[in-house]
């Protein structure tokens, strides 16, 4: 049998008040009654009576609905930056429909005009890269939008970050003042800002810094996966590169077990350095030295500026760039 819909108006009539004092009660407003809030409470639950958050969205005009757009829910990075996001957005009482875009932009499009479909009160884009087509679903909506851990060139979204440039320069530096004198820079595609334009950046910065020419035969691109930085072993050896730096930690340890299936030790004939420092970095043997991102605070400050925007606060800055680190384990000298 199909269960009946509570609403609002079964628990006034039960309860022997108006349908507004039954909704004083449910947002928690303290101007009831004590013995009133005590018996519309024990109606709501022996009625089990759940408030429509879209009829509640429809009056107020906000669901108190946050869309979250994450390329690869299963990568640690973005499932970090989610769990941020999730905890501020619950201390300001926001929901999360958290959708999957596999870093596809016409799925990216997709998932977005969904999102907005639902009436959220604002979007939190977490892409590899902004195409032309999501910056104008972007600029069409009113709907607020800030990145977490993606790069907008043009600076016209909010978005939280590293300084994926400096970092990548200090990671780099490390491995040339090793010793090194052919780093490979294993990177996702390079199309994607943060990585052509911002890590590719301080890449070529430390090369130049520390007298060392830059050698296109040491670029690799490579999908974000394991087995992708497994077999890309054979041309990085090939190369003559004796380190690499890698932009994703899924693929580090890629490279990592493919150096080992080669019988190369590391670190004492190759040297590895990661960029997000999430746990797959401590699982791995040797424990992978990598930059430190703030991967929880890009989340939870991401969802602060996005309460600011949707509640027209005023914000001193849109761009914001939280600090890393280098943190040095196994896979370095």
């Amino acid at each position: 049998m199909e269960k009946q819909t509570i609403t609002i108006y079964d628990v006034a009539r039960e309860a022997n008040v108006s349908m507004a004092t039954v909704s004083r009660v449910v947002n928690g407003n303290p101007n009831v009654k004590p013995a009133t809030r005590k018996k519309v409470l024990e109606v709501i639950d022996r009625l089990d009576y759940r408030p429509n958050a879209v009829a509640r969205g429809l009056a107020s005009k906000k669901t108190t609905t946050i869309g979250v757009i994450i390329p690869d829910v299963s990568n640690m990075f973005f499932s970090s930056l989610a769990r941020g996001i999730d905890d501020v957005a619950t201390m300001y009482k926001y929901n999360i429909i958290l959708a999957n875009s596999d870093g596809d932009s016409a799925k990216e499009v997709q998932v977005l005009n969904n999102l907005l479909a639902k009436q959220v009160d604002g979007i939190i884009f977490m892409g590899h890269r902004i195409t032309d087509e999501v910056r104008g679903e972007f600029s069409r909506s009113k709907t607020p939008v800030v990145l977490a851990g993606s790069i907008d060139p043009d600076e016209q979204v909010g978005s939280v970050n590293i300084d994926y440039t400096g970092a990548t320069k200090e990671a780099v530096s490390l491995l040339a003042k090793n010793g090194h004198e052919k780093i490979a820079f294993v990177s996702g595609a390079l199309i994607d800002a943060i990585n052509g334009q911002n890590r590719l950046t301080g890449y070529r910065q430390a090369l130049k810094e520390n007298n060392l020419e830059y050698n296109e035969g040491l670029i690799f691109e490579s999908p974000y996966n394991f087995k992708d930085g497994l077999a890309l072993v054979d041309r990085i050896l090939n190369s003559g590169a004796t380190a690499a730096y890698v932009t994703d930690d899924e693929l580090a340890i890629g490279v990592l077990d493919g150096l080992y299936d080669h019988g190369v030790k590391v670190p004492g004939d190759f040297e590895v350095i990661t960029s997000n420092n999430t746990l797959l970095t401590d699982v791995a043997r040797p424990r992978l030295t990598s930059v430190t991102q703030p991967l929880y605070d890009i989340g939870a400050v991401a969802m602060r500026l996005l309460t600011k925007l949707m509640n027209k606060e005023e914000i001193e800055q849109k761009t914001i760039v939280l600090p890393s680190s280098i943190m040095e384990k196994g896979s370095t000298k």
